[in-house]
């Protein structure tokens, strides 16, 4: 005996269910301008990188001690801006839109699609509080040119960052650990 069972139509309101979900689901390619936008970003961020490198090397010969330490720190800081935003275009992508398959594996960041939202906010706040530190550390090497003022808000900015950061960290242990 043969199985002929029948498989129920479907409803109208599944239909429309089905066409919502497919409709909610497609959405998510939405995001992708974004993170062109992104790389565009990180293309104008490039520019500023080679600018200021040129005019470091140019003022090398006749530099003090302070202000070569001043260019590299400037360096440093375009560099950990474009690395949080690789780190927010991969991981934002392969979260919301689409696994990036066609990525050789050879040429594939150990962390990409293993940074989760909760991995990747802390470590975008993390990069936030070094990005910070660096800008303070500049004004530190260049005290004589900040107000009192202007020296005070930087600290506040940058503590306010750093406390960020922990009550942020605390609270993602809180919550794994609840789970």
């Amino acid at each position: 005996m043969s199985d002929t069972s029948v498989v129920p139509a479907e409803t109208s309101a599944e239909k429309v269910e089905r066409g919502v979900e497919k409709a909610l689901f497609a959405s998510r390619w939405l995001m992708a301008p974004f993170y062109v936008g992104l790389m565009i970003g990180l293309f104008a961020l490039m520019v500023v990188f080679l600018r200021d490198l040129a005019v470091f090397v140019t003022k090398i010969p006749t530099a003090k001690e302070s202000d070569v330490i001043l260019g590299i720190l400037t360096l440093i800081d375009l560099s950990l801006a474009g690395n949080l935003v690789i780190m927010v275009v991969f991981s934002g992508y392969e979260n919301f839109v689409s696994k990036m398959e066609h990525v050789p594996t050879k040429d594939r960041p150990e962390w990409m699609g293993s940074i989760d939202f909760s991995a990747l906010k802390m470590k975008l706040l993390a990069s936030i509080v070094a990005i910070s530190a660096i800008h303070l550390l500049k004004a530190f090497m260049n005290v004589g040119a900040m107000s009192d003022r202007e020296m005070m808000w930087l600290v506040v900015i940058h503590v306010t960052f750093v406390m960020s950061g922990v009550l942020m960290a605390l609270t993602d242990k809180f919550a794994s650990s609840a789970k």
